[in-house]
């Protein structure tokens, strides 16, 4: 299948064209499931999970732009990240967390312990005054170790709109901690 038919259907797609989307899905689903059976390694997953990156396809459509990877490429993307996303659900972070927190508890004394929560709730603090976007990107970027590149494709924006996004939001990140420690110091 031609990387330019691909991207007329998704043009037609982004004008809500239901005969477009049903070509589309005839064309690209195969190669798509293909990609999330081989990531989630479950039939059942992978068919929900298809479902699921459709409803992407139909709602984001109009973010498609024609330069990159092509179109075949940018719903591969769409495909990737969201089976990245639901094995990430998967697990038990929470759980994981509090084990950390727990086996942190342990090995410092009280003060530390203390100190170490302050800073979680500084930098939560802080992270909640920017853009939901740029702190999710943070998140990301920081967190889960997502390059550039996988940041600027999930959020659909241009790659060195993505650098400016993580690197003015660390600043902000960096003056909010500072603003936020000085009080405590007097």
């Amino acid at each position: 299948m031609p990387n330019d038919e691909i991207a007329v259907l998704l043009s037609r797609v982004a004008l809500k064209d239901r005969a477009a989307f049903s070509i589309l899905y005839s064309l690209s689903s195969p190669k798509l499931f293909a990609i999330c059976l081989r990531i989630l390694r479950d039939r059942a997953d992978a068919e929900e999970a298809l479902q699921d990156i459709f409803v992407k396809v139909w709602q984001r459509a109009e973010t498609f732009s024609s330069s990159g990877n092509g179109a075949m490429g940018w719903l591969a993307a769409i495909a990737r990240y969201h089976c990245i996303d639901r094995l990430r659900a998967r697990r038990p972070t929470t759980e994981e967390l509090e084990t950390v927190l727990e086996l942190a508890d342990r090995a410092a004394n009280p003060e530390q312990s203390a100190v170490l929560r302050s800073e979680g709730k500084r930098i939560d603090t802080c992270l909640q005054a920017l853009d939901p976007d740029c702190a999710s990107a943070v998140r990301h970027a920081y967190v889960e170790g997502l390059s550039y590149q996988e940041l600027a494709d999930r959020f659909s924006v241009p790659l060195n709109t993505m650098r400016t996004w993580l690197r003015r939001s660390l600043l902000k990140l960096r003056e909010c901690m500072d603003d936020h420690a000085r009080p405590e110091q007097g």
